[in-house]
């Protein structure tokens, strides 16, 4: 009995031969065929994954271009944190925030003087996001 494991005249390497025959008793498929799947799924646009991770071109109960963010809310926090720059996290604008947070490193904490000050003048002016939209009142 001449089976493909044992055929050794026909040129086919005996070991990939016994290794293939094994592999397709048990119904996967042949060495050469076998390919990497990845085991996450991605997700089409259409998708309820895909809407969940991106941001709606209109903030819906907010007026076209105006901030989702709050004047109140961002204000405040640069009042009470902003030693740590807080209220401009908040806000998007992560460059000052940082900045914020180095200077009052560097100053021993006489740095958060600047955030007082800057929740200050967000309360009373108001500022943008960080896509330069108005926060809102």
């Amino acid at each position: 009995m001449n089976t493909p494991a044992n055929d050794v005249s026909s040129g086919a390497d005996p070991v990939n031969a016994r290794y293939s025959a094994a592999l397709s008793t048990v119904g996967a498929p042949p060495a050469s065929r076998q390919t990497y799947r990845s085991p996450v799924r991605t997700a089409s646009c259409g998708s309820l994954l895909c809407r969940l991770m991106t941001t709606p071109h209109y903030q819906p109960g907010y007026p076209a271009g105006v901030s989702d963010r709050s004047k109140v809310v961002a204000g405040v926090l640069q009042i009470l944190l902003g030693g740590f720059g807080i209220g401009r996290f908040y806000m998007g604008d992560t460059r000052t925030g940082v900045i914020q947070l180095i200077v009052s490193l560097i100053t021993c904490g006489f740095g958060a003087l600047w955030g007082l000050i800057d929740g200050i003048l967000i309360l009373v002016n108001g500022g943008v996001d960080g896509q330069g939209r108005p926060l809102r009142g």
